[in-house]
């Protein structure tokens, strides 16, 4: 049987970013909390039931097969404002090393085949990501997912409909099968959180799946947490001791309404219990916020909040989100906290123009926002965050892109610290759709696209040891080389995020996943799974 995933409609954020001043590498402390009122949180109950098994569940019919069609962009207002600021940190040379390549394997794409039947693409961008977890990788795309044997790399599960999750649980998340999804390991509790948005009709929901083992084939605890009229947009995850912590952009049409950031009871939620959730809503000044996801096996410190940031201006903002369960008038959100980093403009002015091999077509960015994880790991004597984007490589809008990367320490001091930063680009292609994470040493992995008017579009990654000099990557390697450009009915979404995660087994090996062409065409995209790691991490 062929699987086609339902396609969704794209809708952008909508976020300002003027450019920033000419600014040194070392960028001076952050600004200290100001009194901010961001009100009460509201509280919301979410629809709960179960999946007894997903190995005895089958796809249905109706989940299949509709006409090829790009998700829709609409343009909004975006300010770069006057001249371009020179990147201070940009990295053109790098030294001989790197993590050394595992090994990798073909992921949910064009012409994929697994036990549940052969994936066909129908839509673009494939929002590629995926989660390591004790003995499987489960990658998931716009609206499907399979699951991997993480030795074999072999398909065990898939690929099915995401919202095969959802059989037998009645209404949106059953019935529609909408994407945006994502998928991450709560390596604590060794359980999978798969979760995409239901959006065909208002009322919306976020429909969201908890695995009752580390088996990812086996069953689930299921939610569906309302978002009434208000579109919840680009909805991303990050796994927290006191919480799921999801953070949306809302549209009120094709208005921009603000980011929402919203915590989902985790521990209700891994019994199968009713659960509800808490949100702030943010003004429209702040968009494309992201959740802190914790990494490794020593908890944040007892009573950290949730940790969560966007960009604005030659900056990082952070937000502090403190929930209580028991007496949600307690919960609080304070910030944003601004953090001044080297000045930077978005990548294609946070637009489309990366070019590609043998076609005038461009392709999209994503420039307008951070990419997906932002990595947190406690080391008991100190807290870092790894953070990454899209920015222009240089002085001159027609520079090519690079991807800009933060580690942050201090996060719950009053004056966060940005540890070390640098934009990767040592040479003139076009680099963005980055993912990083952080193994138990401090080594960090960087993997993203590449691509140029003489090259097709490919994988690669690049890392640094934690003794390495400050604000350094090493060396790059492919992970594979794209034989095709993305070139006909006018297609110029790419990617919409990728994922680099960390194994749970040995904290050391690094997981990634993105977007690559086998051929020339549209709607044709295929995906590659791909280990790595630091050879001194035992």
């Amino acid at each position: 049987m062929s699987f086609f995933p339902k396609r969704t409609v794209w809708r952008p954020l909508a976020l300002s970013i003027a450019v920033a001043a000419l600014g040194s590498a070392q960028a001076p402390p952050a600004l200290a909390d100001q009194p901010q009122d961001n009100g009460s949180a509201e509280v919301s109950a979410a629809q709960h039931g179960e999946l007894h098994s997903l190995r005895g569940a089958m796809p249905r019919p109706d989940d299949f097969s509709k006409s090829p069609r790009e998700h829709k962009q609409h343009p909004l207002p975006w300010v770069d404002g006057p001249g371009q600021p020179n990147d201070p940190v940009v990295q053109t040379s790098a030294g001989p090393a790197a993590p050394t390549f595992g090994s990798g394997v073909d992921g949910v794409g064009n012409g994929f085949s697994g036990p549940q039947g052969t994936f066909t693409v129908d839509s673009a961008p494939p929002d590629t990501n995926g989660a390591v977890g004790a003995t499987q990788y489960v990658q998931i795309v716009n609206s499907g997912f399979a699951v991997f044997d993480k030795t074999s790399k072999s398909a065990v599960y898939g690929p099915v409909p995401t919202n095969t999750l959802w059989q037998g649980f009645g209404g949106p998340c059953q019935s529609d099968n909408d994407g945006d999804a994502t998928v991450v390991y709560d390596k604590a509790a060794g359980r999978w959180v798969i979760s995409q948005f239901a959006v065909t009709a208002a009322p919306y929901y976020e429909c969201v799946a908890v695995s009752k083992t580390a088996d990812a084939t086996g069953g689930y605890w299921l939610y569906a947490f309302p978002y009434g009229s208000v579109f919840p947009d680009y909805p991303k995850m990050g796994v927290w001791p006191d919480a799921y912590y999801e953070t949306f952009n809302m549209f009120n049409g094709n208005t921009f309404a603000g980011a929402k950031l919203c915590a989902y009871d985790r521990n209700s939620m891994l019994n199968g219990l009713p659960a509800t959730q808490q949100c702030f809503q943010l003004s429209s000044s702040y968009g494309g916020v992201l959740p802190a996801d914790m990494d490794g096996s020593t908890a944040p410190p007892a009573g950290a909040p949730n940790y969560l940031f966007n960009f604005g201006t030659g900056k990082l903002n952070e937000w502090k989100f403190h929930i209580d369960w028991n007496v949600p008038g307690n919960t609080k959100l304070t910030g944003p906290v601004s953090i001044p980093v080297a000045a930077f403009s978005a990548a294609c002015s946070g637009g489309t123009c990366i070019p590609q091999s043998g076609t005038s077509q461009k392709l999209d960015s994503l420039a307008d926002r951070l990419m997906f994880r932002v990595g947190y790991r406690n080391f008991t004597d100190h807290e870092s965050l790894v953070i990454t984007h899209s920015v222009t490589a240089g002085n001159k809008r027609t520079s090519p892109s690079g991807v800009r990367w933060y580690e942050i320490r201090s996060p719950g001091a009053a004056a966060p610290t940005v540890y070390q930063q640098s934009t990767y680009a040592p040479d003139s292609s076009y680099r963005w759709m980055g993912s990083l994470a952080m193994d138990k040493q401090g080594n960090i992995a960087l993997g993203y696209s590449v691509s140029s008017s003489t090259m097709h579009p490919a994988i690669r990654y690049t890392g640094r040891l934690a003794g390495d000099t400050l604000n350094t990557m090493q060396s790059e390697t492919s992970i594979v080389a794209g034989t095709g450009s993305q070139s006909g009915s006018n297609l110029s979404r790419w990617g919409d995020y990728s994922a680099m995660t960390i194994d749970p087994s040995d904290d050391c090996t690094f997981w990634y996943t993105n977007e690559y062409l086998k051929t020339t065409g549209a709607f044709n995209w295929s995906t590659r799974i791909a280990s790595l790691k630091f050879a001194g991490c035992q």
